[in-house]
C-alpha cells in the first residue's frame, strides 16, 4: 500500500489553488486553477496535497454537500528554514496564527491557515541540524 495523497475538499477552489501554488510554493500537477481537482507537490518527496470541489464531492456523497464547520484537517509541510520561509508565505499573502516558535526540543513550528479555514503548520526539524 502506498499512499498517493491527502486531499482537502474546498469550496473556493480557486483561491485555494493560489494559496497552495503562489502562497506555500507547491508545484501543481496540471494547472487546473479552475478546479475541480488538482495535486501539488513540494520540491521534494513523494508525498502530495490534492484539492477537490467539495461540490463534485457532493454528487457522489450527498452529506458532503453541506457547509464544513470546525478544523478536520491539518496539513503539515517541512521547510529547512522556518524563519526565512515564514517572511517568504508572509510576503505573498500569509497570516501567521502562530509562531515561529519551538513547539518541542526538536521542532520549531508555525500556523496560518488556507482560504477554506484548514490548518497549516509549518515544521522545521531542528534534530536533523549537525
Amino acid at each position: 500500500m502506498e499512499l498517493a495523497q491527502v486531499r482537502l475538499l474546498v469550496s473556493d477552489f480557486a483561491a485555494c489553488y493560489r494559496f497552495y501554488s503562489e502562497v506555500l510554493g507547491l508545484k501543481p500537477q496540471s494547472g487546473a486553477a479552475e478546479g475541480p481537482y488538482e495535486k501539488f507537490s513540494p520540491a521534494t518527496g513523494s508525498a502530495g496535497i490534492a484539492l477537490q470541489d467539495r461540490a463534485m464531492m457532493a454528487e457522489v456523497l450527498g452529506e458532503l454537500g453541506d457547509a464544513a464547520t470546525g478544523h478536520r484537517s491539518l496539513v503539515v509541510l517541512r521547510v529547512d528554514d522556518l524563519d526565512a520561509y515564514c517572511e517568504q508565505v508572509a510576503a505573498r499573502g500569509a497570516t501567521l496564527l502562530h509562531g515561529p516558535t519551538h513547539m518541542a526540543a526538536r521542532m520549531r513550528v508555525a500556523h496560518l491557515k488556507d482560504p477554506e479555514g484548514n490548518l497549516v503548520e509549518l515544521q522545521e526539524w531542528l534534530l536533523l541540524r549537525t
